[in-house]
């Protein structure tokens, strides 16, 4: 009993009948192993190319070309890439909350002149206390301070320090430029 289950297992491909011997469930099955060897190896192809052009991979290829610093393309993703369009998403959302940012504080800020001296002069700007600009923006985004530091970054705002607290610095003056 165990030699005959066993000699019928180890069929060789010749001893295999026709797809049309079988019922119509075995034949199915036959066809979707093909099909998963067949999706596995195009995969398995896609991928290697893919890992020729990935710097970080273990494979090291002379064909793999590896921007060097100083070029146009060092350090930014390959054009057309989802992680390119990802990078342009983020920085669109982030120069949209930098421009709300700014309205917010013409809307809740006081007047004021680039010297700080009460003197009228040409360099109008619009100031606002931390504090003041936290409560108001807290329920916009819950980003503020980050927000603060890419609109100085852009030249659009200026404040004493490099960051920010809730609570320590609710005094500190935040100054629209532009």
């Amino acid at each position: 009993m165990g030699t005959n289950s066993q000699s019928s297992i180890m069929e060789t491909e010749d001893d295999i009948p026709d797809p049309a011997q079988f019922r119509d469930d075995n034949a199915a099955c036959i066809v979707s192993v093909k099909g998963l060897t067949d999706n596995w190896q195009k995969w398995s192809d896609e991928h290697r190319e893919y890992q020729k052009h990935n710097p970080f991979s273990q494979d090291t290829r002379p064909s793999v070309v590896v921007p060097q610093r100083g070029q146009d393309d060092y350090g930014r993703p390959l054009q057309g890439s989802v992680t390119e369009q990802r990078g342009k998403d983020a920085h669109t959302h982030v120069s949209r909350e930098v421009e709300e940012l700014c309205e917010v504080i013409r809307n809740i800020g006081q007047p004021g002149d680039k010297d700080g001296d009460g003197r009228s002069s040409d360099g109008r700007v619009i100031t606002v206390e931390f504090g003041k600009l936290f409560e108001h923006y807290v329920t916009i985004s819950n980003k503020l301070v980050g927000i603060l530091l890419r609109a100085r970054k852009q030249g659009l705002v200026d404040f004493e320090g490099e960051m920010l607290w809730q609570g320590k610095d609710d005094h500190a003056v935040i100054t629209l430029l532009q």
